[in-house]
């Protein structure tokens, strides 16, 4: 397992859950944050991001998912949390069988999230609301 280096390669997934849920769930909606969480996850076990998914109510047969595997550029998928795949994810039980299939291990990264304030959920909407202006989430 992993590439010709040694580094074990990860597929990180995050949710696309829309906008509306910023007040509801907003670590949910703020898909950066997420992929964030599981490059620190993977950098803590010398792994590597080769894959940022972002999907919502995927199949878990869906070929956005395996290319990678199949393609042997996958070892290992990560979501931050079990909340997250279940957005994700339209069967989270189906996808871990399949991974458990493929000889591809489902992990999560269980860190702590970021508390979001009324700041922090404004730059959150400000970012997805406005993505064709050329704002980079600063």
């Amino acid at each position: 397992m992993g590439a010709s280096d040694g580094s074990v390669r990860v597929a990180a997934i995050a949710s696309l859950t829309p906008l509306e849920e910023l007040d509801a769930d907003p670590f949910l909606v703020d898909s950066r944050s997420q992929h964030a969480m599981c490059a620190r996850w993977a950098a803590e076990r010398g792994y590597v991001i080769t894959r940022e998914l972002l999907v919502h109510a995927l199949r878990p047969d869906h070929e956005v998912l395996w290319a990678d595997v199949d393609a042997g550029l996958v070892d290992v998928f990560v979501a931050p949390c079990d909340r997250v795949l279940r957005a994700a994810l339209r069967s989270v039980d189906a996808f871990s069988a399949e991974c458990e299939r493929r000889g591809v291990r489902l992990e999560t990264a269980g860190l702590a999230e970021p508390s979001y304030d009324t700041e922090m959920k404004a730059r959150v909407h400000r970012r997805l609301s406005m993505p064709t202006a050329g704002y980079d989430g600063c």
